[in-house]
């Protein structure tokens, strides 16, 4: 049903959608790369469950329903991926430290989201000038830009930057799946629109740290008494003779 808003608010029918074009859902666009989102939301939801011990039934669900729907977006690989990463593979390998900070799956595949993005080139005789000065502000301090960020190297036991080992980052983006494979992927997890999915996936992440950091695992201070959500069960009487 969820499918059907989004074929009645795009007249035209397309083999790609198109970012930020109207769902049928008010508040809700087209997400523009959502495979690489949710691998990176659902395997950062796993990196943190981690904290919480096995024997926690909400770590034991999520856990469950996180691999289950990561395993389907994974399947759903678009053309020319293996190309594409194949080319970041190689990038990594030429130049390692161009890309710190780039988190990478247990199958050595890169999140795309952690990636450096090529950006467009503009031609600076087409942008409007606004009155304002262009140079960017000088900061106060000793040395250039490079030789601080050298100063940090050394102190972190890393190579200095010279112009020899800085590269340009041109990384393209991960090549994004047809409108019919994303619909495939709506129809196997069963939860509505992708872009539905991510937000429930930003919601669960976000939910993982809360439970983590009151740590709603351990015994409570004061335990309950005895029978108190009895009432809760199928079939069951509310047993409990505390007074509201």
């Amino acid at each position: 049903m969820r499918a059907a808003f989004r074929l009645l608010a795009n007249v035209k029918s397309a083999r790609f959608l198109e970012p930020g074009a109207p769902t049928g859902l008010t508040g809700l666009s087209t997400h523009p790369s959502p495979r690489s989102t949710l691998i990176y939301l659902y395997s950062s939801t796993l990196d943190k469950l981690q904290q919480i011990p096995e024997s926690s039934i909400y770590r034991q669900s999520t856990e469950a329903l996180t691999k289950h729907r990561l395993a389907i977006v994974e399947a759903q690989k678009p053309a020319g991926f293996d190309a594409w990463l194949e080319k970041v593979r190689s990038q990594v390998e030429e130049s390692p430290h161009s890309f710190e900070g780039v988190k990478f799956g247990s199958k050595g595949i890169p999140y795309a989201a952690t990636l450096p993005i090529k950006g467009e080139e503009r031609d600076e005789n087409e942008v409007e000038w606004d009155g304002e000065d262009q140079e960017p502000p000088i900061r106060e301090g000793a040395g250039e830009v490079n030789e601080r960020r050298n100063q940090a190297a050394r102190f972190a036991g890393k190579r200095p930057l010279t112009p020899e080992t800085v590269v340009k980052i041109v990384t393209d983006p991960e090549p994004q799946l047809t409108a019919d494979e994303i619909s495939d992927i709506e129809s196997q997890i069963g939860a509505g629109l992708i872009e539905e999915v991510i937000q429930v996936a930003h919601g669960e992440n976000a939910l993982v740290e809360k439970i983590i950091e009151s740590k709603a695992w351990e015994s409570l201070v004061e335990p309950s008494p005895e029978g108190q959500w009895s009432y809760f069960e199928r079939g069951g009487t509310h047993t409990s003779t505390q007074k509201p």
